[in-house]
């Protein structure tokens, strides 16, 4: 089954509460939220605060990606403010396989991202301890970017290497995924598409989520 997750980066901050209530009134299943730190990407998020305000009122999983250089650090605090999934970068990690133990450790499902310039292949020898692999289809850092056509090879590549070392990682997508590719990414073998900006601009986001939801079902892709 695939997944929605929603971006709050460009969700209304004064406005909270009522972005959480709609995206627990949506088809949308998962909360999607970055974390920047300024130094391993150039802008600054949001921190602790916001995701412990998220997990009070959310129904659905925190999928918390973080793009901060000293990921290490923080697992334990990232565990306690309510993340269900914990994203590092393959990038800022020195020693991912023990990175992915302690999140594990922590009781959280363990995800590697990669950028756009990454190939997949420096995850063979992890593949089998990882719960999620998030690729990149902009350059990390800021919203509202335009997708990179060669994510499209990434997940092939992807999917295969899964499929080949019995992994049960899921494909996740972040960046430019609309409604004009979510069912190619989707026929491509993608399981969880980050969708943010694209909601939020939207006139009617619940129905923005609703369409993405339907293009992105198996039944649609078949």
């Amino acid at each position: 089954m695939n997944h929605i997750a929603v971006s709050i980066l460009n969700c209304d901050f004064g406005a909270l509460n009522r972005e959480i209530e709609m995206i627990n009134d949506s088809s949308a299943e998962w909360f999607h939220l970055d974390i920047m730190d300024g130094v391993f990407v150039p802008n600054i998020s949001f921190g602790f605060p916001v995701i412990q305000a998220v997990k009070k009122k959310a129904t659905k999983p925190l999928d918390v990606h973080l793009m901060i250089a000293a990921a290490d650090r923080y697992i334990t605090e990232f565990a306690q403010a309510g993340a269900d999934w914990l994203t590092v970068h393959f990038e800022a990690c020195t020693h991912l396989h023990r990175t992915v133990q302690n999140i594990h450790q922590e009781g959280m499902k363990a995800g590697v991202c990669l950028n756009p310039h990454t190939p997949v292949s420096v995850l063979e020898d992890m593949i089998g301890d990882i719960d999620l692999v998030l690729l990149m289809s902009v350059n990390p850092g800021f919203g509202g970017q335009a997708f990179i056509a060669n994510t499209f090879e990434k997940v092939a590549c992807l999917r295969n290497m899964i499929e080949r070392k019995g992994s049960k990682a899921l494909i996740e997508v972040d960046g430019g995924v609309d409604l004009r590719n979510i069912a190619d990414l989707a026929k491509a073998g993608v399981d969880v598409f980050v969708v943010g900006s694209f909601i939020f601009r939207s006139t009617h986001p619940l129905q923005t989520i609703r369409e993405l939801t339907e293009k992105s079902s198996p039944k649609y892709v078949i």
